[in-house]
């Protein structure tokens, strides 16, 4: 063939388990953790607001198109999220300022229009940076992002395309390194596959990827579905939404709720097994990860699946009593 050959993405086939020292996977364990636990600590306000289905979408397949790993395009989706946010939150600290130094207050449609005219490239300036991050894969080059925001009918200079990067950096203090959940659920598939899990780890990985990309696409709905489960309503209030929030920050919690559901779907004769372990390591409540992993499994293959049987899970069913309690205070 004359044109030019696309180069291919990663094969899951390449993807290798048991070829770290357990004094090592120990401490990344522990290290994600700890980061877990602030995360869900410092999770408020919009946090989430912007892993909306068809930003997740529009990131995905750029990923696809450009022929990168999958953990670049949760690193983007999470680095774009991060951004949105502190954006957000700069317009509002902008409007309480105006308000408490009665200034003139600037045009809300104004500012409005800046910020959704610039998403696009804000979104893609994200996808170059998480390339970057992983640069022993592939790097995009700013010809490549150009083109294609021409192909758009988005005509930028490459000094605008440095310019927005450099606005997503320093917007995150240049902490554009962030944790997904893909990480939680490759080192937890690790510990799996030295704790002697039945269900080999690569065989889990290729389906906890396809998971993993459910439920980043159909984000509020999975979510949703969990908090009417934890408060037993089928109509949370406004607060009780806020105070879940730090659930939805919460990646330990989703990687065993993936783990347990793709343990479900290619053996669940051992899935009982597969989320004893997944306790063990994390500490979570078994009744928390049979409702995340129903919750998970029903958005997905729709079948018999183990939470039907389940009680609420604790942890969350705490949380919503906290939540229920403070509304009513």
């Amino acid at each position: 063939m004359n044109g030019r050959v696309r180069p291919k993405l990663a094969s899951l086939s390449d993807f290798q388990f048991g070829a770290v020292a357990t004094e090592t996977i120990e401490d990344v364990l522990l290290h994600l953790a700890q980061q877990n636990e602030q995360a869900v600590q410092e999770a408020a306000g919009r946090m989430g607001s912007f892993r909306e289905t068809r930003i997740v979408e529009f990131v995905f397949l750029l990923s696809e198109q450009w022929c990168l790993e999958k953990s670049v395009s949760y690193q983007a989706v999470e680095i774009l999220e991060r951004f949105m946010v502190k954006q957000a939150e700069n317009i509002c600290r902008q409007a309480t300022t105006q308000l408490r130094e009665k200034t003139e207050p600037q045009n809300w449609r104004a500012l409005k229009e800046q910020l959704f005219n610039k998403f696009i490239l804000r979104l893609v300036s994200c996808v170059q940076l998480a390339s970057k991050l992983s640069f022993h894969y592939k790097i995009i080059s700013n010809i490549t992002v150009l083109n294609f925001l021409q192909a758009l009918g988005y005509i930028h200079t490459k000094e605008e395309l440095l310019e927005s990067e450099l606005d997503v950096l320093k917007s995150l203090n240049f902490q554009i390194n962030l944790p997904t959940p893909l990480a939680y659920v490759e080192m937890l598939l690790e510990v799996l596959g030295y704790n002697g899990c039945s269900v080999p780890a690569t065989r889990l990985h290729a389906t906890c990827l396809t998971l993993l990309d459910l439920v980043y696409l159909l984000h509020e709905p999975v979510y949703e579905s969990l908090l009417r489960a934890s408060i037993e309503n089928s109509t949370p209030s406004q607060l009780q939404g806020e105070k879940f929030v730090s659930v939805k920050e919460d990646f330990m919690l989703l990687a065993v709720g993936i783990i347990a559901a793709s343990a479900f779907i290619q053996n669940h004769e051992c899935w009982s097994q597969v989320v004893g372990h997944l306790q063990s390591i994390t500490g979570i409540a078994l009744e928390s990860i049979a409702a995340f992993s129903y919750a998970i499994l029903t958005h997905s293959v729709g079948a018999n699946t183990p939470g039907r049987q389940q009680s609420v899970p604790s942890h969350l069913a705490a949380r919503a009593l906290r939540a229920t309690a403070s509304s009513n205070m």
